[in-house]
């Protein structure tokens, strides 16, 4: 700026020392007036332009499109097909922070562990930059007992010492000696669709931490392409060396080693460790039985406890549960005190996108949702079959919207609408996540041919469209987890009911989303959808199980002041918040 300021007064001075050797009256003055003007003109508009450029050159250029371009429909918006096939991952140049991160800031307040390579995992310590302040802050307890499990998982882990002193007492199929290393493990097997994993393999964690077991993740999982490795220099996968390791995928709740049919075949006599086999298989899928719902019960936890292998399997969010667990209940509350954080703080410590996943995630957000004042997400999942159900959900999703004032009404040319609470150029993304593209084509196009009573804009995108949900699929799993984290960055939220994805979503980004109703739940005519009373996702299996009788309770349970039942699945049930405010 000094530059074009002392080139601009060495162009007056000059000028002025001509205009001097000029008669005022001559010709050459008036041309010569006349030139001046042009040129004065010419340099204050390009003095604007380098003060505009200088006062813009701090911030990141977050958009791939001019602001026409945004506004105008297209036929091919950029998704992450665009992404991945012009390899246009610019997220790790986009998220370059504009300021310095302080420590308290990438560590979400201890959350996180100090030290790690931030260049094998960027998301870790820069995905803080894409949220809103962090207002949640982990408990000091939380803390503590995550460095020493950190503690734990390296001194236990895959390949150390103890470790294959353990697994010797695993080939040997005996528990003499076993507790000689300290070390118990807990081993985790996927099942079902990437939410119900998300939410199991949390549940998981959280029961290791209670029992101080080592969590081990079963590598048939394929997370390795989905997450960070969480733990601080040792891994949690499995080594290829593990005996039985192809046969992790087929325990089942018929197996000889899962521990209802060990309760079976003791004629539901009360079990000693003594009696077990040096690993049992935990069988807490939907449809376990009541011998398998046991393991919630305080006896079955203490005989356990000496088991120096589980291997677990899991399609549920089943913390709600191990809060009925006596000697788990104290010290559950200890590290949440606040029981409507559970997930939303342990996701936030262990699912952390791999760098292929962030580049997806913020080449996205860059590209079209970065720029926007107000950021929304709708994601929808339609379990039934019912041929009228497209019209059917979107009626309830605009409903829904339009009563919560999350979108703005249009102005129908046909009916004379007051305009309210104008926010003439103020933008609304509206982030769509669906196996199909209806809703984003009609919600979309509604908001192009229509203007606003708010005089906003509508910008709808939708990151991809699958058309079917394929479990193993591996870019599927990807593209789903990617659309997860990027739900969780909006400001609003509407999700599905029943849906783990929506689940996930809204409890990384620590929303209480608006929940879509299924159709046969409605609670009254005219209800499409209820703010959810926490950012928790739904147990929707509880076991519903008196360990004292041995007998299955039907559909009731005991209600305490700190669980409900679930807004979307009645029979479900899911911690609240004890603090209003969040």
């Amino acid at each position: 700026m000094m530059f074009w300021r002392k080139l601009s007064s060495q162009i007056k001075s000059g000028f002025a020392q001509k205009y001097t050797n000029l008669r005022g009256d001559s010709p050459e003055a008036n041309w010569f007036c006349k030139s001046i003007k042009v040129i004065g003109i010419f340099v204050v508009c390009l003095l604007g332009f380098f003060v505009l450029l200088s006062a813009l050159k701090d911030k990141p250029f977050f958009g791939l499109h001019s602001t026409l371009d945004d506004l105008k429909p297209s036929k091919k918006d950029v998704d992450f097909d665009d992404i991945i096939k012009h390899n246009k991952f610019l997220g790790e140049y986009f998220a370059q922070p504009p300021f310095e991160l302080s420590q308290q800031d990438k560590l979400l307040g201890g959350l996180l562990p100090a030290g790690l390579d931030e260049e094998s995992c960027i998301s870790r310590y820069q995905s803080v930059m894409y949220r809103k302040e962090q207002k949640l802050q982990p408990s000091p307890y939380l803390v503590s007992r995550l460095r020493k499990y950190e503690a734990l998982h390296k001194q236990c882990g895959p390949l150390t010492d103890s470790y294959k002193q353990t697994l010797e007492y695993l080939n040997s199929g005996s528990q003499q000696n076993y507790n000689s290393t300290g070390c118990k493990y807990v081993i985790w097997t996927p099942i079902h669709g990437l939410g119900n994993r998300i939410l199991s393999l949390a549940s998981t964690f959280l029961y290791a931490l209670l029992t101080n077991r080592v969590l081990l993740v079963d590598p048939e999982s394929k997370i390795s392409h989905l997450f960070c490795e969480p733990f601080p220099e040792v891994s949690w996968l499995v080594p290829s060396d593990f005996p039985f390791i192809k046969n992790l995928s087929r325990f089942y709740s018929n197996s000889p080693q899962s521990y209802g049919n060990l309760k079976k075949n003791n004629n539901h006599s009360y079990l000693i460790s003594s009696s077990l086999p040096p690993y049992v298989y935990v069988h807490l899928v939907h449809d376990y039985d009541d011998d398998d719902k046991q393991f919630f019960c305080d006896h079955d936890q203490t005989v356990l406890q000496n088991v120096p292998w589980l291997i677990m399997r899991s399609n549920i969010y089943f913390i709600p549960s191990l809060f009925s667990v006596s000697p788990f209940q104290q010290e559950i509350n200890n590290l949440f005190p606040n029981l409507g954080t559970v997930f939303h703080f342990l996701g936030r410590y262990l699912f952390h996108p791999t760098n292929y996943v962030w580049g997806l995630v913020t080449t996205y957000y860059n590209t079209n949702l970065a720029r926007a004042d107000e950021k929304m997400g709708i994601q929808i999942r339609v379990l039934d079959k019912d041929s009228n159900r497209f019209k059917r959900v979107l009626d309830q999703i605009l409903d829904c919207a339009g009563k919560e004032n999350l979108l703005p009404q249009l102005i129908n040319e046909t009916k004379s609408i007051a305009i309210q609470s104008v926010k003439l150029n103020r933008t609304k993304a509206v982030l769509i996540t669906s196996l199909t593209s209806d809703y984003f084509e009609e919600i979309k196009t509604m908001y192009w041919n229509h203007s606003t009573i708010t005089g906003e804009v509508i910008q709808v995108y939708q990151p991809s469209h699958e058309e079917n949900e394929q479990n193993e699929n591996e870019m599927q799993n990807i593209k789903a987890w990617a659309e997860m984290y990027l739900l969780s960055l909006t400001d609003k939220l509407v999700t599905s009911g029943w849906s783990t994805f929506g689940y996930v979503a809204h409890s990384l980004g620590g929303l209480k989303p608006w929940i879509l109703y299924l159709y046969e739940d409605y609670k009254a005519p005219g209800m499409s959808c209820q703010r959810a009373v926490s950012m928790e996702p739904c147990m929707h299996a509880p076991p519903y199980f008196d360990c004292t009788r041995k007998q299955y309770t039907g559909n009731t349970v005991k209600l305490i002041p700190q669980i409900q039942h679930c807004e979307d699945k009645l029979w479900g049930i899911k911690f609240i918040d004890r603090d209003d405010d969040l």
